[in-house]
């Protein structure tokens, strides 16, 4: 396979794969290491994709919290639970909003997936995060993640 169609290949998967969750990227850079293959585009095509899609759900976080708190709101949740919920989603809009400790979170979801990656992508972005650090952030952790998967099967 030639190193563009390879690129577009791993571009378009990464995509969709930061959006529907069968669609594994991880499996995906596992399979880009096995020998004929050129792994350093797979992997940083495969992630540039999948933080573009993240940036996609970051940018609907950012521009859709408003309307997900007046949601919330409408249901029918007794005092103690709207009183939780409210306190919860503060503390992690507080926490994701400072560079200290919001740039690191980004950074662990991107490269473990621990905190999942896709709600601390639409978390991030009702924080208040800026773009360009999130983008950074994630591509930075999914580069890693992903060499890392390739790597054995490069080597093997």
């Amino acid at each position: 396979m030639s190193g563009v169609v390879q690129a577009a290949a791993a571009l378009g998967y990464g995509f969709a794969s930061a959006f529907v969750p069968f669609v594994n990227a991880e499996a995906y850079a596992v399979f880009a290491g096995q020998p004929g293959g050129s792994v350093v585009i797979a992997v940083v095509a495969l992630s540039v994709g999948q933080t573009a899609g993240k940036l996609v759900l970051f940018e609907t976080g950012r521009r859709g919290s408003g309307r997900l708190a007046r949601r919330f709101a409408r249901r029918n949740q007794s005092g103690r639970v709207a009183a939780r919920t409210a306190r919860w989603a503060e503390r992690v809009r507080r926490w994701l909003s400072r560079r200290r400790t919001g740039l690191p979170t980004v950074l662990l979801a991107a490269s473990v997936g621990v905190p999942p990656l896709a709600l601390v992508s639409m978390a991030a972005g009702t924080a208040g995060l800026r773009h360009w650090e999130f983008a950074v952030a994630c591509l930075l952790g999914r580069v890693v993640r992903f060499a890392v998967l390739a790597l054995p099967a490069a080597l093997a």
